[in-house]
């Protein structure tokens, strides 16, 4: 058991971006409306950081604007990781080989064919199969986000905000279950807009203690904000 006493983390995927659009990294109206919504509830539960964290991508930072509305006693400063940055899934599907070119039609034939695509373009990535192509490898990803990792657990604080991407959030818990690629892969598809997976972490462990929490959407009224984009 580690010896230091343990501090809390909470990982927030980025409110609902826009899919299909021009510029996905932007917020949606609805992502802003989830991330105002999580700060009340940070609100309401008297949820206070000392220590902030998120990826250069604009859907991070829109993100953590929403919930400093709501939430003004957060921490003016804010540390930038890129290691917390996406992976480039649109870059990941133009890697395609040719025999797998037919995948990247997914991306025009809506979110559902779009995550199915998704699905099998992360497998072939953590496979090899894109490395000749592909801007990042599926190591290169996975040092950063354990580089990421490290950078919090060293940072000395006691209760951090992450604001980062469902990517990220699943490779940080695959590596904190010591779980194979696969694992990362099952998980990103199952992250929603603004969840909370909550850890508890020192110098020397990182323990997960609840994963893609959705309590700041819990009222029936608010299901349809329950998104994956």
């Amino acid at each position: 058991m580690a010896s230091e006493a343990m501090a809390e983390l909470y990982l927030i995927r980025h409110g609902q971006a826009s899919l299909g659009a021009d510029n996905y990294d932007c917020l949606s109206a609805a992502g802003e409306q989830q991330g105002l919504w999580l700060g009340e509830h940070f609100v309401r539960d008297d949820v206070r950081f000392d220590h902030i964290v998120t990826g250069t991508l604009r859907r991070h930072a829109q993100t953590l604007d929403a919930i400093r509305h709501a939430l003004p006693t957060l921490p003016a400063r804010c540390e930038i990781h890129p290691g917390l940055d996406e992976y480039d899934f649109y870059a990941l599907f133009a890697a395609l080989p040719d025999e797998h070119r037919h995948l990247a039609d997914a991306v025009k034939r809506g979110s559902r064919e779009f995550f199915k695509a998704l699905r099998q373009v992360l497998r072939l990535w953590t496979e090899g199969t894109l490395v000749e192509r592909a801007p990042e490898t599926w190591s290169a990803f996975q040092q950063r986000v354990a580089n990421a990792r490290a950078a919090i657990q060293q940072s000395g604080a006691q209760r951090v905000l992450v604001v980062t991407s469902g990517g990220v959030i699943g490779a940080f818990v695959q590596q904190i279950l010591q779980a194979p690629a696969a694992t990362a892969i099952a998980l990103n598809m199952q992250i929603l807009n603004s969840s909370v997976t909550h850890c508890y972490f020192n110098r020397e462990a990182l323990q997960l203690s609840s994963f893609n929490g959705l309590a700041h959407l819990d009222d029936p009224q608010r299901h349809a904000f329950r998104t994956y984009g």
